[in-house]
């Protein structure tokens, strides 16, 4: 197996699903496992994963990997929201991965609702993590076709072009699929048959 994983997807595709039913797994398997999360990311509590169908378990909340070093008994490693991490934390995982002979997973967002990678995500291709896609449905009403962007809204409903890439919540995002993030984002009319 693969020391160091990222599993990435837009979303609503379960990523802090899954990283809370590996981490419950693991654990019944007698795996030591470790949660880390960004203090950056507190919608649910500072000390909290909770995924949107109510799954939720205790993590480590730090603003940053410099001075994370895992429980020597430690085996598992999983990180939620990878993407509000840095390049040179990303780099630090690779030596926990590496160098201490941790397993570790990363859960989070490739691209912004600006179709920009993430440093963090970015850094992860980098160096070589393998990559894990979870897939989703596009949430414009009656498609069906893959999401795989995202959408920024402001408060009147209309499509944000531009800001901060790191901004929290989903009640503003909606995952699309191609067509409808060009439709809706860049004006493209869907080719249709």
């Amino acid at each position: 197996m693969a020391n160091l994983h990222f599993h990435y997807g837009v979303m609503s595709s379960s990523k802090s699903a899954t990283l809370i039913i590996n981490a419950y797994n693991f654990k019944k398997n007698g795996n030591k496992v470790e949660v880390v999360k960004p203090a950056f990311d507190n919608r649910f509590g500072e000390q909290k994963i909770v995924s949107r169908i109510g799954l939720e378990c205790n993590a480590l909340a730090i603003p940053n990997l410099n001075k994370y070093t895992p429980a020597p008994d430690t085996d598992v490693v999983l990180v939620d929201e990878v993407q509000f991490f840095s390049e040179s934390d990303i780099d630090k995982l690779v030596h926990i991965a590496d160098q201490q002979n941790k397993i570790v997973m990363c859960y989070g967002l490739m691209v912004d609702s600006n179709e920009q990678i993430f440093p963090a995500s970015r850094r992860l291709i980098e160096v070589g993590a393998k990559l894990h896609r979870m897939d989703s449905n596009c949430q414009i009403n009656g498609c069906m076709k893959l999401a795989t962007h995202h959408l920024r809204f402001d408060s009147n409903g209309k499509v944000i072009h531009a800001g901060e890439q790191f901004a929290l919540g989903d009640s503003n995002y909606k995952s699309v699929c191609r067509g409808h993030y060009n439709e809706l984002y860049r004006g493209i009319k869907q080719k249709t048959k």
